[in-house]
């Protein structure tokens, strides 16, 4: 399998362990992510207009130094999935789309037709933090991952997409089952159990395998026992609704 994620952090955050989570079920994933730090639909747009050479290139979970342009990334390799993502700040307004998710969709598919394309839901950020309840003005978390699935699932449809890599409802569902932090800042995922429940449901979601059994464990963050069980169970529960 071959993915091309086209994000920021966030996209940083949910490929930091997919090549190792799909190597411990003996496949052989090439994962990259092209990386600008809080780049927005409107900057991807506006750098693959220019054709700018602004992306570090982040192999397999770790970066290489290199620098790329979204249309070097597309045509570099023939991508199995592509994925595209708003920037978090801006993931519950969908008038923040659009024109510039359109034009992505359509020079995705024109430089990796025979890609998959899937957007990557972003999370919502913790609960009583700054960023939420004085930036965003929200009162509570749930009501800008409201947004988030909305604006989403609008997204989808507009664009045809060929789904959605469900990552904020997945923190809530894990904050709901006893995981008592997801975010290592208020809004980045955790080293450990953010970032591995992110890598565990992108693989689950792309390969359709069952990830109960996948014996990962190398994780930058410790994760107990328990929160092992609980994001396996999470990630599969979502997968089935």
């Amino acid at each position: 399998m071959r993915v091309l994620a086209i994000g920021n952090s966030f996209s940083e955050d949910a490929t930091r362990y997919l090549h190792q989570i799909a190597e411990a079920d003996g496949e052989n994933w090439k994962v990259v992510n092209l990386y600008i730090g809080g780049c927005s639909l409107r900057g991807h747009y506006l750098n693959a207009l220019e054709n700018k050479k602004s992306y570090v290139i982040e192999f397999n979970g770790a970066s290489t130094g290199f620098f790329a342009s979204i249309k070097e990334g597309l045509i570099s390799d023939h991508w199995d999935i592509v994925t595209l993502q708003q920037v978090s700040h801006e993931a519950p307004d969908y008038a923040t789309y659009q024109p510039y998710l359109n034009y992505l969709a359509e020079y995705v598919r024109k430089y990796a037709p025979k890609s998959e394309l899937y957007l990557h839901q972003t999370w919502a950020y913790e609960q009583g933090s700054k960023r939420l309840c004085e930036e965003l003005k929200y009162g509570n978390y749930r009501e800008m991952l409201s947004e988030i699935v909305t604006a989403y699932q609008k997204a989808k449809e507009e664009i045809r997409a060929d789904g959605i890599l469900p990552s904020g409802e997945l923190f809530d569902k894990l904050l709901q089952s006893g995981i008592e932090k997801v975010h290592r800042d208020t809004f980045h995922a955790s080293l450990g159990a953010g970032r591995y429940a992110l890598g565990l449901l992108w693989y689950a979601v792309l390969s359709k395998n069952d990830v109960k059994k996948n014996g990962f464990s190398d994780f930058d963050e410790t994760i107990s026992e328990s929160e092992l069980g609980i994001i396996k169970n999470a990630v599969d529960a979502l997968l089935k609704k």
